[in-house]
């Protein structure tokens, strides 16, 4: 059929005229050149067709990975894309379920105590978790620790100079030095997770144990960075001896003038970035009293037009541990967190996982643990408010 359309074409787009040499070679001459131009157009048409089929199968692909539980388009970090997949086999198969592959990339975090460091990605999700329940995290400083215990120096004592005259005898002075010292505690929960679920391939299990392990932990450290008095857990700056208060100027509630004078009673270079501490029923409280002129004393909106509720010009932060109004206590807290109190995290989280213990109740128990330390690290930073007069 080609060959036909050749010739029709040719019998149309050659003219012999007498006296041209070798009619038969101009024919032929043309005919290949016909025949070129033709079959580039085929080849250029073969060219799209094969390349809109690598397309649509790339997009097929694509696709059916978006339609995967948990898919994504692609990985920013083929490491951590691996070590999220091992971690999964993990968490469903145990230690025995993983390939050599697999091991390795979590041997980097294997724990002495017989399981597996989550792996970052994990980890991040616990501490976004956790704010909900311990705030102080927010607002602390926060810092890493490889040892069972920190030393923190300090000047106890600065230098005490003095204006002398010209031939007048310089002053002896000294300066002394101290050091703070945090506890590195452990905390510690577990959660059984039957082995039906753990079988099946379209459920998180790494979201569950996220949300259970950060609920159970997020709220027991709470209570520790603002109330911890046990020698199992971290000290809590409200029951830091060495915090100073400043009294509210009333013996059973809170009045605008205890929290001006609790503002100015803290040094000024802190008052930058302090911010004040309490619960729910105590910032209800304080959200109903007025000035002079009868303005609340708090605001919704505040620096930076930050959507915050803010005393003074400075942020709340609500601390559910943190005591009611009444006679004598201390309801209320105002300071520069990241220089008054210092949290230092020795195992973010570690997963143990148990099999056998619940094996004849068809579950598998879950140990998770965190290690951290905390403690109050300048006292002058941090002030309180007594419910009282003086």
């Amino acid at each position: 059929m080609l060959h036909t359309n050749k010739s029709a074409m040719l019998s149309g787009a050659i003219e012999l005229k007498d006296g041209d040499e070798d009619p038969a070679a101009i024919v032929q001459k043309a005919l290949e050149d016909l025949t070129k131009s033709v079959d580039d157009r085929l080849k250029s048409v073969e060219g799209k067709t094969i390349n809109e089929k690598n397309l649509q199968d790339r997009l097929d692909k694509l696709e059916a990975k978006m339609n995967r539980p948990g898919g994504t388009a692609g990985s920013e970090n083929p490491e951590a894309e691996v070590e999220k997949k091992a971690w999964d086999s993990f968490i469903r198969r145990g230690r025995e379920g993983l390939s050599a592959d697999e091991a390795k990339s979590l041997r980097v975090s294997d724990d002495t105590a017989g399981g597996y460091l989550a792996p970052d990605s994990y980890q991040q999700e616990l501490d976004r978790n956790i704010v909900l329940f311990s705030p102080v995290r927010s607002v602390a400083r926060v810092m890493s620790t490889g040892s069972g215990a920190v030393r923190w120096p300090k000047r106890t004592g600065g230098l005490t100079s003095a204006w002398v005259g010209e031939t007048d005898d310089r002053p002896e002075t000294t300066v002394t030095f101290g050091e703070n010292r945090y506890e590195v505690r452990e905390i510690a929960a577990y959660v059984d997770v039957s082995n039906a679920m753990l079988e099946d391939s379209t459920f998180d299990i790494g979201a569950l144990l996220a949300f259970e392990f950060a609920e159970d932990m997020g709220a027991k450290e709470g209570t520790a960075f603002v109330n911890g008095a046990s020698q199992l857990s971290p000290i809590g700056f409200m029951q830091d001896s060495s915090l100073s208060y400043t009294p509210g100027t009333d013996a059973s509630n809170v009045k605008a003038d205890g929290l001006i004078d609790l503002y100015h009673a803290l040094k000024s270079p802190y008052r930058a970035n302090a911010v004040w501490g309490m619960n729910s029923t105590t910032l209800g409280a304080i959200r109903k009293l007025k000035d002079t002129a009868g303005n609340y004393l708090t605001a919704m909106q505040g620096i930076n037009n930050a959507p915050v509720t803010t005393i003074l010009g400075r942020p709340v932060v609500e601390m559910p541990d943190m005591p009611d109004i009444s006679g004598n206590a201390y309801p209320i807290i105002f300071g520069d967190f990241s220089q008054g109190y210092r949290i230092f995290d020795r195992v973010a989280l570690s997963i143990l996982r148990d099999p056998y213990s619940q094996a004849t109740k068809g579950m598998t128990r879950f140990h998770g643990r965190r290690r951290v330390a905390g403690g109050v690290g300048k006292a002058e930073a941090i002030r309180k408010l007594k419910i009282a007069t003086s």
